[in-house]
């Protein structure tokens, strides 16, 4: 969470709990035997009554970010259990984001997140989580066909369904293409019971591609993600309408039911290299993206009552709000890279093209960029490495960010100083309009984790510290604005992992946050945030069977976090809802049978058992109720 996704990239997400290493083993009841010491560690593809078997140890994928980085591994398909009943985007976080209280609800990191990117965005990311970018595309590498499906059915009309294929076509070139869909039924006052207040439908195609002399290698993938939402409002404060009650759910009253929002996304990637000399590579990355965001409202109905309250402006239309953006952005980036004994070298020149439209603006909202940058890494062996890397974007924006690994301490420092977005810069809205010049806004960062693993315990103590000044931030008035003051963030955390008993596993994450400094308001973090659990983990039946069966409880401190507003898909700073300090409780039910997983999860099982019924997630939106979700997943290799 805390730690950087870059710069903690070889940090698990989640320290795997000590003992429980038996899970990565595929099973062998199928004459599955494993190899001997050799050059790839894979196993045997053929079994000894001459049986090809293929299986996630035949499957392996990788990550464009490693090709780039000439650190290439290839990985084996995940069979675990762990973490398995985190289905939805918001659970796979550690719960680390704030949304609506539903799959496919808007939502917003909870902890300040460093850019990856310091130039123009498009400052529209409500539903980046939901967003299957480039960047995080698998690519495989295959002995035999794959499919992987998995369907979730969550408790009140919550589905997910994921469908992954990919095969080699040629030893050298694989294809592959993803599906995923929502299907979320409304969790506040639906009408019926497909009365979806999420539908979202995303689909995928890569190929990657390396020449017969190993010299040129190719990885290209499209993405396209149309993502529809009928935005709510959240329910009626009962101030406002005494017949509207929280924790009602099914029968609350919500300002909005004729309002809607569409984030559509398409991107075309191409990445590929060649080898010039040996240990020296020239390489290009091409991006053609597009994000169109729409929201509508039929100001004639109820739903003008919402707007009345909280947003009484009617720039352009009295009827109706129709408000269109459209963000699109063409990249090239052209580099050479290399190795020099221990060291690894990368220079790169980079040029960003792109505008943002609006059915309201008279001009587009233009932007040419270019910068320049490079890396170097060192990789004294497996366990002690250094990294550095750098961009300048011409002119005054900058990133520089350094990493440090050994086997007991991680340690990285990020200093930035990056733009503001397109949607932060210029506005034309229906409620909202703005036109502002602000500084760009300043970073330091510090990050450290101590590792302290052994058999059976893991203790992992961690630190950040944030400087951020000339921060941009939508405020009470619902207004882009840049801070005058600087904000100072430390959040002292801890990770832990213990085998209490063999087979029992207590695991905990927990963070402090202490935020000081004339901006200090501008961030609304809980001041205390933790997710603990503690679960039985064992096979069963000759390990034919594998089982997780536990408990897991989640905290954070009252606070008042930020609403959202949907007709600019913003979430703003607010004083008038303090979310209250609430523990929610699941059991959860992981199986593994052969390759087949199963989950079994029930949702918040102390509903109706403390002092309040229910909890909040965002000032008028409550979190889920009492309920099941099942999931299963199950993948083929012929």
């Amino acid at each position: 969470m805390l730690l950087a996704e870059e710069a903690f990239s070889q940090i698990p997400t989640r320290v795997p709990p000590p003992g429980s290493q038996r899970q990565n083993t595929e099973q062998t009841g199928n004459g599955e035997e494993e190899e001997g010491e050799g050059s790839t560690g894979r196993k045997k593809l053929i079994d000894d009554s001459t049986k090809m078997v293929f299986g996630p140890k035949t499957t392996l994928y990788f990550f464009e970010k490693d090709v780039k980085r000439n650190r290439l591994k290839k990985q084996e398909l995940d069979t675990l259990l762990n973490g398995f009943h985190y289905y939805e985007p918001v659970a796979k976080s550690g719960w680390k984001y704030q949304d609506l209280g539903n799959i496919g609800t808007a939502s917003k990191p909870i902890f300040y997140q460093a850019p990856q990117i310091i130039g123009t965005t498009s400052g529209f990311s409500a539903y980046d989580l939901y967003y299957h970018s480039p960047d995080s595309m698998k690519y495989y590498d295959t002995k035999s066909p794959y499919t992987k499906m998995a369907l979730f059915f969550g408790g009140g009309n919550r589905n997910m369904m994921d469908l992954e294929f990919a095969r080699n076509v040629t030893p050298n070139w694989n294809v592959g293409f993803n599906i995923h869909t929502i299907r979320a039924t409304k969790a506040l006052n639906p009408s019926r019971r497909d009365d979806h207040g999420t539908v979202g439908n995303s689909y995928s195609f890569q190929t990657s591609y390396k020449s017969d002399n190993e010299k040129y290698f190719l990885l290209a993938n499209f993405s396209r993600n149309r993502h529809q939402v009928a935005e709510q409002g959240g329910i009626i404060p009962p101030e406002i309408d005494s017949t509207s009650l929280y924790y009602t759910y099914k029968d609350a009253k919500v300002w909005l039911r004729n309002s809607q929002a569409v984030d559509l996304r398409q991107d075309y990637h191409l990445y590929h290299e060649y080898e010039l000399l040996k240990g020296w590579q020239v390489y290009h990355v091409f991006d053609k993206k597009k994000q169109e965001v729409t929201f509508k409202s039929a100001l004639g109905s109820t739903d003008g009552d919402f707007f009345d309250l909280y947003n009484p402006e009617r720039f352009n239309r009295l009827d109706s709000t129709i408000n269109f953006n459209n963000f699109s952005e063409w990249r090239n980036e052209a580099g050479f890279k290399g190795d020099l004994g221990l060291l690894y070298y990368n220079a790169f020149v980079k040029f960003r093209t792109g505008r943002m439209q609006s059915n309201y603006m008279v001009n587009p909202n233009g932007f040419d960029e270019l910068s320049i940058g490079g890396a170097l890494r060192g990789d004294l062996n497996e366990k002690w490495s250094f990294e550095a890397e750098g961009e300048y974007l011409i002119p005054g924006a900058f990133r520089l960010h350094g990493l440090f690994v050994s086997p007991f301490l991680e340690a990285s420092y990020t200093k930035a100083l990056y733009k503001p977005t397109s949607m932060q810069e210029v506005f034309r809205g229906n409620h909202h309009r703005w036109s502002n010049r602000f500084s760009n806004i300043g970073l330091d960062q510090i990050q450290g984790v101590i590792k302290a693993d052994f058999k059976r315990w893991s203790i992992r103590p961690n630190l950040t510290i944030n400087r951020v000044n000339n921060y941009v931030f939508f405020n009470e008035d619902q207004q882009a604005t840049q801070s005058s003051g600087e904000a100072f963030m430390l959040i002292p955390g801890i990770k832990t992992s213990f085998n209490v008993a063999g087979k029992l596993f207590w695991e905990t994450e927990a963070y402090y946050t202490l935020i000081t400094g004339a901006g200090a308001d501008n961030f609304r973090i809980p001041e205390i945030f933790a997710n603990s659990r503690i679960y039985y983990d064992s096979p069963m039946f000759d390990e034919n069977l594998f089982i997780q069966i536990g408990l897991e409880g989640r905290y954070r401190s009252d606070f008042y976090a930020e609403a959202y507003n949907p007709a600019m898909q913003q979430f703003h700073l607010q004083n008038r809802f303090n979310i209250a300090a609430y523990p929610v409780i699941d059991f959860f039910l992981n199986a593994r049978i052969n390759r087949t997983r199963i989950l079994v999860r029930y949702n918040h099982v102390n509903s109706n058992l403390l002092s309040e019924p229910g909890y909040f997630v965002t000032p008028d939106f409550t979190g889920l109720k009492g309920i099941l979700d099942i999931g299963i997943s199950w993948p083929l290799f012929d």
